[in-house]
């Protein structure tokens, strides 16, 4: 079984689905989950699933043992960034030999990089008018939401909807697809 590391900086309802998912399944396992928010609610998610957490700050995930060393102590062999905030060193992206993806709730080329995401992407989303918008599961390399595309899904964007409206309608198709995505990610990478 592919042991998976869920990096999360807030809420962790993506986290959760991930893990209860994989609790399901002989694919994989969520072995880890950290954040660099020690006041996140993903980590009361973990306690609550018996899923182990490590909370770590900037110095530990910019140093070459830090957090990489924590990823190796418990042989990771997959990461998904879910809700994590902080851009990626290249260190670890140069060390780690398994996938590392993100997920991004927009249609990505579309509002990513620094400061898009939450409810500043769906704000912009509704601001432009669009039509649709969605949801993008990507590679990670170091530059923020630029990594190769493995998925993305699709969901309309009506003159009524709030941002709210639309965070919903992301986090429907989050909760829908996350979980199936990683699974063929890993199946084709056996």
């Amino acid at each position: 079984m592919t042991r998976i590391a869920i990096f999360a900086s807030g809420s962790g309802s993506n986290a959760q689905n991930i893990v209860e998912f994989f609790n399901q399944d002989n694919v994989a396992e969520v072995v880890l989950i950290l954040t660099n928010n020690p006041n996140a609610f993903v980590l009361k998610r973990a306690e609550s699933l018996g899923v182990e957490s490590h909370v770590f700050n900037k110095a530990s995930f910019l140093e070459e043992k830090g957090v990489l060393q924590t990823l190796a102590d418990n042989s990771i062999e997959c990461i998904v960034l879910a809700g994590f905030l902080w851009k990626f060193p290249k260190h670890i992206l140069n060390t780690f030999k398994g996938p590392v993806v993100n997920i991004h709730p927009a249609l990505l080329p579309k509002y990513g990089g620094k400061g898009m995401y939450g409810m500043h992407v769906h704000r912009a989303v509704v601001e432009n008018k669009e039509t649709e918008t969605g949801i993008t599961i990507h590679h990670v390399n170091e530059f923020y939401d630029e990594g190769a595309i493995i998925f993305q899904a699709k969901c309309k964007v009506s003159d009524s909807d709030t941002p709210e409206i639309v965070a919903q309608k992301i986090h429907n198709l989050e909760m829908q697809h996350v979980p199936e995505v990683i699974k063929q990610l890993l199946v084709e990478n056996v």
